[in-house]
């Protein structure tokens, strides 16, 4: 990257982060269970609720807990099951136009970060009926209250439960773009452990290392404050602790519990302190390829922490203590090492490649420009690069 564009990247971030204590962030308040939805439903003075999934969760009987709440309470209700894995404008189109035939007055996510996105997408054109979803992309451009809005993760992955971005697919050109603003932050974020136990395991490891790149990316960004740093590290802490456990055995409720308290954490590091190019990389195969987003990070990231060297050793030092990999007197170095090298031995354990094969050469150039326009000048990272410098983690993917 070129020395203009690298002063104007980093006197951007450094004004971002300067303006952190004087923005609306805020958590979502967490609820246990779904079962004490309708009373908090009831309070908001709310009695039609759009519940927004996938096929697979629906399938599976997951939402049968809710819908029994819901009704025992009289409360209203509507599916809708068709969200893909990189939700569409189409998707959003789709949900809105239920929202509106069923007179609905409150939102719910129930499933991954596609189900989720598509749920905060959806409450955006709610709050902004005359404006398309693509001059919503970027920063702070919703700036109106949503309907209420729930979020019930069935993954412990995403982080969408915490954040304020929502990220889109273009039906018709495959662009993938976010949409970032506070009101995208759920209301409620519900964390119960009961929705994730019928996860199949390679979901539950690529879900699991989709929030440990949540917390990796936010902890070594240029613009943490003492809150995002606690979060990512005990995000951290806990999936070395779980990930393997819920992994090994589905039904392990406690580690089902600890997977989704490390992914609200990852959440609430990376929505202030943002993340990098492990994401950006990322979301232009989600795009393109329909790509699962926590595999393509999961994949990616120990290639992009490798390409970031010796600038990020001493935070990866921290992160190995975290991980109980290293100790305090641990050389940094060394530290880093051990780190990186326990992610790809994680992959491994978990059945995790290092290649994407859907990857076309011819496809590269355009690939990192979505990359570079996604990260820069928005994404801290320790190292910056520009589009010709990220063609290269195309390239390694493609072997």
């Amino acid at each position: 990257m070129n020395t203009g564009r690298k002063i104007y990247c980093r006197t951007f971030q450094m004004a971002f982060k300067l303006a952190l204590p004087f923005l609306p962030y805020r958590k979502p308040e967490i609820v246990k269970s779904v079962k004490l939805l309708p009373e908090i439903i009831r309070k908001k003075k709310c009695d039609s609720v759009l519940i927004i999934t996938d096929a697979g969760v629906h399938g599976l009987g997951l939402t049968a807990r809710l819908e029994s709440a819901l009704q025992e309470d009289g409360i209203s209700y509507v599916i809708y099951d068709k969200t893909v894995a990189n939700p569409t404008t189409d998707n959003v189109a789709d949900a809105l136009d239920m929202y509106y035939e069923y007179d609905c007055n409150a939102i719910i996510g129930f499933g991954g970060g596609s189900s989720m996105d598509c749920a905060k997408a959806v409450g955006a054109r709610v709050a902004k009926p005359h404006q398309p979803l693509s001059r919503m992309k970027g920063i702070l451009k919703v700036h109106k209250k949503l309907p209420l809005l729930i979020a019930i993760p069935t993954t412990a992955g995403t982080g969408s439960e915490t954040t304020l971005a929502a990220v889109i697919t273009d039906a018709q050109t495959r662009h993938k773009y976010a949409i970032n603003d506070f009101p995208l932050i759920p209301r409620y974020a519900v964390l119960d452990p009961k929705v994730t136990v019928s996860l199949p395991p390679h979901i539950t490891a690529t879900t699991g290392m989709d929030a440990l790149t949540h917390a990796v990316e936010a902890y070594i960004g240029n613009s943490t404050t003492p809150g995002t740093r606690k979060d990512a590290l005990m995000a951290v802490e806990l999936i070395f602790e779980n990930l393997d456990q819920a992994f090994e055995d589905g039904t392990n409720i406690e580690a089902r519990r600890n997977m989704l308290k490390a992914s609200y954490f990852a959440g609430c590091a990376f929505t202030k302190s943002y993340v990098g190019y492990v994401h950006a990389v990322a979301h232009s195969l989600g795009g393109e390829y329909n790509v699962p987003h926590g595999l393509a990070n999961a994949v990616l990231l120990p290639f992009v922490l490798e390409a970031y060297g010796e600038k990020i050793h001493k935070k990866l030092h921290r992160l190995a203590v975290a991980a109980k990999l290293a100790d305090k007197d641990t050389p940094a170095d060394e530290a880093a090492e051990l780190f990186i090298d326990a992610i790809k031995d994680m992959k491994e354990r978990f059945g995790i490649g290092n290649r994407i094969p859907e990857i076309r050469e011819e496809d590269i150039p355009k690939l990192a420009h979505y990359a570079d326009k996604e990260a820069n000048p928005l994404y801290p990272v320790p190292v910056l690069m520009d589009e010709k410098e990220l063609e290269e983690f195309y390239f390694q993917l493609r072997g």
